[in-house]
């Protein structure tokens, strides 16, 4: 049994923003230097709530498109679509049969999106298609928010149960978080997250024109006073500001906030470095958009390579727990 490095699941239900470049995109990237990450698109997740079949196909394609702009080299890294790799649902399945009902029911996201007889099964049961997506790879990282830390210790969880009761089978996953930037909080509410589901105008996204981002980064809240300094918990507007520039520019939020004389200059700072940051991105989109063909032909091929892969996972499970000698 061998490991991987990290994996990290895209889920296509909004357009990709700020957040998702400097707090997982960036870290793939990085980690391509060093091994040979999974990074797959995770249309699945995508449909644990009512969507549009057709916009969750253009979603699917915009994302995996803008992570290859950004950086994701499929000779590098492992890189699909989730639904074009069926051993992600059959594992799905392996894995509900040694998971209890309370386990999931009390994952806070549940509890959070679930709205009564309306709810979808799929939403109370995708944290263990999560933990089928961490384990198909025997992943030994696995780059998490504070808000997927609960799913990804359920995986934890039920890999060391299967193990106890079937025997060794899974590698069981640690957590890990980047150092700045790792949660990008929203322009318009620094105590929001920036999401790419929100709408709100706080939230950058990487398809924004150069003018769009200056001017959601020059109306950006701050704080009370004229002085910038990095104190998260007192003053979250400006060091939000800071640490978007850190993850945008290097240096730590700290060093950098001393450069600066007024809210001002630290915001065109921050919309320069921004948009200086996302420019090649949306040049190499512009190009992958007018041939999508290669980027279904990337998606194709990585798909064939990851069924190489998780096949051996999924035999494995399966001969634990009894389907096959």
């Amino acid at each position: 049994m061998t490991t991987t490095a990290t994996l990290t699941g895209f889920k296509p239900t909004g357009h990709l923003q700020l957040g998702n470049l400097l707090g997982a995109i960036r870290p793939v990237v990085a980690a391509q230097r060093r091994t040979r990450p999974v990074t797959f698109v995770a249309d699945l997740h995508a449909m644990t709530v009512p969507h549009d079949p057709a916009e969750l196909r253009q979603l699917t394609l915009e994302v995996a498109m803008l992570l290859l702009a950004a950086g994701v080299d499929p000779d590098r890294s492992l890189f699909y679509v989730q639904s074009q790799v069926p051993e992600h649902t059959e594992l799905h399945y392996l894995l509900e049969c040694a998971t209890r009902y309370g386990e999931a029911h009390r994952m806070i996201q549940f509890k959070e999106r679930s709205s009564g007889q309306g709810t979808r099964l799929s939403l109370l049961t995708y944290p263990v298609l999560m933990a089928a997506d961490i384990l198909l790879h025997d992943g030994a990282e696995v780059p998490v928010g504070d808000d997927q830390r609960q799913h990804l210790e359920l995986a934890r969880d039920v890999a060391t149960r299967f193990n106890t009761h079937y025997g060794q089978t899974f590698v069981v996953p640690r957590a890990v978080n980047p150092e700045v930037a790792a949660r990008v909080m929203d322009l318009s509410d620094p105590t929001a997250k920036m999401s790419k589901t929100s709408g709100t105008p706080g939230t950058i996204y990487l398809l924004d024109p150069p003018e769009v981002i200056e001017r959601k980064v020059m109306r950006a809240v701050t704080d009370s006073g004229d002085i910038v300094s990095y104190e998260p918990e007192t003053r979250p507007g400006v060091a939000n500001l800071l640490e978007i520039l850190a993850g945008c520019a290097g240096d730590s939020p700290s060093a950098l906030a001393a450069g600066f004389g007024s809210y001002g200059a630290l915001k065109r700072a921050v919309a320069e470095a921004v948009v200086a940051t996302i420019r090649p991105i949306q040049l190499r989109f512009s190009e992958l958009s007018r041939d999508p063909g290669y980027v279904r032909t990337v998606l194709a091929d990585g798909a064939e390579r990851a069924h190489d892969a998780t096949a051996k996972t999924v035999h494995r499970a399966r001969r634990a727990i009894g389907l096959v000698a």
